[in-house]
């Protein structure tokens, strides 16, 4: 089983990245995807989730209109569109896998990818 985050790096305020997860060894398409972040010194923390299908999808106050959860199943993958990024938004990204619990639980994921630094920063 893998969870590959790609697509961090460094970015000036308001601008955008995308991430992406490849997910293999495990049938994605029946499992619910998060994307979480932790900064140095602070707990993780859920970003925003999407549903096995695609069909629903939550967000944190925090990236709500700035951020873009989806998946594509055919691939394996599941993205994360960040826009107007904010200075606060400077974290480690992680995408990880559940299929029942709760999505605010990280206990509740049964695979985690290593994550992908994101900085912004002028």
């Amino acid at each position: 089983v893998q969870l590959v985050e790609s697509g961090g790096g460094l970015v000036q305020p308001g601008g955008s990245l995308r991430l992406s997860c490849a997910a293999s060894g495990f049938t994605f398409s029946s499992y619910a995807m998060s994307w979480y972040r932790q900064a140095p010194g602070k707990e993780r923390e859920l970003v925003a989730a999407i549903t096995s299908d695609g069909g629903s999808t939550h967000y944190d106050d925090s990236v709500k209109g700035r951020f873009t959860i989806s998946r594509d199943n055919a691939k394996n993958t599941v993205y994360l569109q960040m826009n107007s990024l904010k200075p606060e938004d400077t974290a480690v990204y992680f995408c990880a896998a559940r299929t029942s619990g709760s999505l605010f639980l990280p206990g509740s994921y049964a695979y985690w990818g290593r994550g992908t630094q994101v900085t912004v920063s002028s």
